[in-house]
């Protein structure tokens, strides 16, 4: 009996990249960041994701070096782990326990088995106190191991990585909490606290927010909230320390970093820009401008080649000391809303989104990386706080994404609202979308939703759209023909105009042949013939407002399906008027998945699949044609899954095989072919079967453990029998007739070959007739052949007496 698949919930990208604070490696060719419970190897010359480190069950705060194997990277996360990896490979080597939840974590050259992490008082999440210790790392072989041994260093402390740092060579450690800055000295054992007044005569805010310490000199950099950065010096004197000021930031200083040798201090915050000050000076300072976003951390390479700074938009920026753009690693643009949904365009399969203010991204989830950004306001954003400003808030593509529709808005207290839909065609020469129709208050009032028929790309048939809106109308909008004798061009038009009983309209929807229209009027669903555009019938009695509407495809295309504000599923079959009305518990439903990720749940898209896959359980059928995707609140990317975790083969493992994870080419496809086809031609002429291949040759171990580097293996003479034990073909078992037939076949072989010089010659009869007329002898089975043999070989000579 076949194992029932089990459906599983699978995080398929979207985590936030800026999480933490970026590493590089010490050549500077991969950069390391934590997204989510993963940890991503990107190089830094293609941009590419090279391994996905996946071990931690939890949010990943800290990314370090192993200042003793530079090959190896620590992390650390809120699971209580701290876990050292060969990067190189994507091996998870060593899994420390310590059993509090990691909010940072710290490595020092000087210190080879202790590292240093800030975890809360209390051990818990919401804590708003926390403290820095060090834990002793135990030399044990183990895979998983126990670190319990932890010093106290520093208490009441910020919980942000920022806000703590490490002074030339360790000799020290400042962090920053609210108006103190703490220094620590290892070797004297004491605590210097230098406190600030909260404002000063000038209206400063001296609260901090960023730390650095400058690697050759005793200098500490704080960044503060009114956007001043304090050089502090002379700071082993409690009372005789100094600080110098340096200020171009008109907001809060976001993070600080010094250059490897210090001879400059990096910074950043809203203004997104980044700032180089040289030497400590106001006046020696460079800029790289217009960076995107808010600046959330600044990183330096070992060895000063690159920068990296990451930003709220969940995109890391590699640049070169020199202050250019080398690199961009952009993810899923987080918004502060997805007012547009989760849209498909239906010529890539990627996810359509709101990205940046204004802006749509096109986000493939194959690769976890985003295509493009599409610039739909075209105006530029103003980063103020409590300023109104133009939305993007509603998309739609038509069948084949030959066209998009897209509804902006912006509204204010003190002035009307303004509302734009604009109309993009397709471009195949830019491969891109360009502006047709700008529309400029489609309806009186909010625009509720819009949506093309699916019929429109066909040659007879025109394009159409419709929208509705609160002004209680929906309005159908269709592509003529503007073209006069001087230019030809092509536009999209008002062409009717519905409305029932003046109520708000709130959802609209074609059927799967584009014939009818449905639009739900609050608590009443009407629909339309989309020819004549005459009302054909309502349906007025569900229970509570129509949310959303949707026709059903392929058998179940005369169904309509509607949701309500009570939480309630209502079917209508269109060709009885028939009304099904049950709530989501009740008829049993095909999948019930609880508890599938932390937050809820915000929107979620069924995306088709190029090819259909095979799902073995009945209750899983409906994966095979196309995916379901949704968005949680911290705007992760999940999906279902029915693979085991051995057929879903972990990233680290993916990456060993190295000869699967190689891109197809066309080249490899015409080689891989030929030689297929060469290899089959030859083994149908020799008429031998081919052996099928072992299932130890296709077992992920077998691969990983030919992949794997020597020195994270075990003895050879622990896995030399065990390698070959699992190459051997087993013997077949061969029955008693085979056997039998096989003597046989034995014992007339030598006769055969004494007859060898009598077949010759009768391999050489004359022309038969029949032959040429098209009859040819049919070919005889084996038994024949074996019979014809015996016939052979009988003594006919008392023929001849006769």
């Amino acid at each position: 009996m076949v194992a029932q698949e089990a459906l599983r919930v699978v995080r398929c990208g979207g985590s936030k990249l800026s999480g933490t604070r970026a590493a590089f490696s010490a050549d500077a060719k991969s950069l390391f960041c934590a997204s989510g419970d993963y940890v991503k190897v990107y190089s830094t010359a293609t941009e590419e994701c090279v391994h996905i480190l996946q071990g931690h069950t939890n949010l990943v705060t800290g990314i370090q070096l192993n200042p003793q194997n530079h090959m190896q990277l620590y992390s650390c996360s809120l699971d209580g782990t701290i876990k050292l990896w060969d990067f190189t490979d994507g091996i998870l080597i060593k899994t420390f326990v310590v059993g509090y939840k990691l909010f940072a974590f710290y490595t020092l050259a000087g210190s080879e088995d202790s590292v240093f992490i800030i975890i809360p008082k209390r051990n818990e999440e919401a804590s708003d106190s926390f403290q820095l210790v060090s834990v002793k790392l135990p030399k044990i072989p183990d895979q998983e191991v126990e670190a319990k041994e932890l010093s106290l260093i520093l208490d009441d402390i910020g919980q942000s990585p920022k806000c703590t740092a490490f002074g030339r060579e360790g000799e020290y450690v400042a962090s920053v909490c609210g108006l103190h800055l703490l220094v620590y000295f290892f070797k004297k054992k004491k605590i210097h606290r230098f406190p600030l007044s909260a404002t000063s005569s000038k209206g400063a805010n001296n609260y901090f927010t960023c730390v650095a310490c400058h690697p050759k000199e005793d200098c500490i950099a704080s960044g503060h909230k009114d956007g001043k950065i304090r050089l502090w010096r002379n700071f082993n004197h409690k009372r005789e320390y100094t600080f110098s000021t340096l200020h171009w930031h008109h907001d809060v200083v976001m993070d600080l970093a010094f250059s490897v040798e210090g001879t400059s201090l990096l910074s950043g915050g809203v203004e997104s820009v980044l700032v180089q000050w040289r030497d400590g000076s106001d006046c020696k300072k460079e800029f790289l401008p217009r960076l995107g976003s808010t600046i959330e951390h600044i990183a330096a390479s070992p060895n000063g080649t690159f920068f990296c700074t990451s930003h709220t938009d969940n995109k890391i920026t590699i640049i070169h000391s020199n202050l250019r753009v080398s690199a961009i690693i952009q993810g899923l643009v987080k918004g502060t809303d997805v007012k547009t949904g989760l849209v498909v365009d239906p010529r890539t399969k990627a996810l359509v989104l709101n990205g940046k203010p204004g802006h749509l991204q096109f986000y493939c989830l194959q690769t976890d990386k985003q295509l493009y950004n599409l610039d739909i306001v075209q105006q530029e954003y103003i980063h103020q706080i409590g300023l109104n400003q133009v939305d993007l808030v509603k998309a739609a593509f038509s069948a084949r994404g030959s066209w998009l529709a897209t509804v902006e808005q912006r509204e204010d207290k003190e002035t009307e609202l303004e509302l734009q839909m604009k109309l993009w065609s397709y471009d195949e020469q830019t491969q891109s979308f360009t502006l047709n129709t700008r529309i400029n208050m489609p309806h009186e009032s909010h625009v509720t939703a819009l949506c093309f028929r699916d019929t429109d790309e066909l040659e007879d048939v025109t394009p159409t759209l419709v929208t509705a809106g609160k002004d209680g109308r929906f309005k159908v909008w269709v592509l003529v023909n503007d073209s006069d004798a001087e230019k030809q061009s092509m536009g999209w038009s008002c062409d009717f105009v519905g409305s029932y009983h003046n109520y708000p309209a709130n959802n609209c929807c074609f059927s799967e042949d584009g014939s009818l229209l449905a639009v739900s009027f609050e608590e009443t669903v009407t629909v339309w013939d989309s020819d004549t555009w005459d009302l054909k019938c309502t349906f007025c009695h569900p229970p509570g407002r129509i949310r959303n509407l949707c026709f059903g495809r392929l058998s179940c295309s005369k169904y309509l399906l509607g949701t309500t504000s009570n939480g309630f599923l209502c079917c209508w079959n269109l060709l009885s008027c028939a009304l099904f009305v049950f709530k989501p518990n009740e008829p049993r439903p095909l999948c019930i998945q609880r508890n599938i990720c932390r937050g809820r749940v915000q929107w979620a898209v069924f995306i088709p699949r190029e090819v259909p896959e095979s799902v073995g359980s009945e209750n899983h059928k409906w994966l095979s044609r196309s995916q379901l995707y949704f968005l949680t609140q911290t705007q992760d990317l999940m999906t279902f899954s029915t693979k085991s975790t051995e057929e879903r083969l972990t990233p680290s493992s993916k990456q060993l095989a190295i000869e699967e994870s190689l891109p197809v080419t066309p080249f490899y496809l015409l080689l891989g072919k030929h030689r297929n086809q060469q290899q089959s031609k030859e083994n149908a002429d020799l008429g031998t079967a081919v052996v099928p291949s072992h299932l130890a040759q296709h077992s992920p171990a077998i691969k990983e453990l030919l992949h794997t580097p020597a020195h994270v293996l075990p003895s050879a003479s622990f896995l030399c029998s065990i390698f070959i034990n699992s190459l051997l073909i087993p013997k077949e078992n061969k029955s008693a007739g085979e056997v039998a037939d096989e003597v046989e076949m034995d014992s007339e072989k030598a006769e055969d070959e004494s007859d060898e010089d009598i077949e010759v010659t009768e391999m050489e009869p004359d022309i038969n007739p029949t032959e040429i007329l098209g009859e040819i002898t049919p070919k005889l089975s084996k038994s024949q052949e074996k019979e014809l043999r015996k016939i052979r070989r009988m003594d006919y000579s008392w023929i001849a007496a006769l």
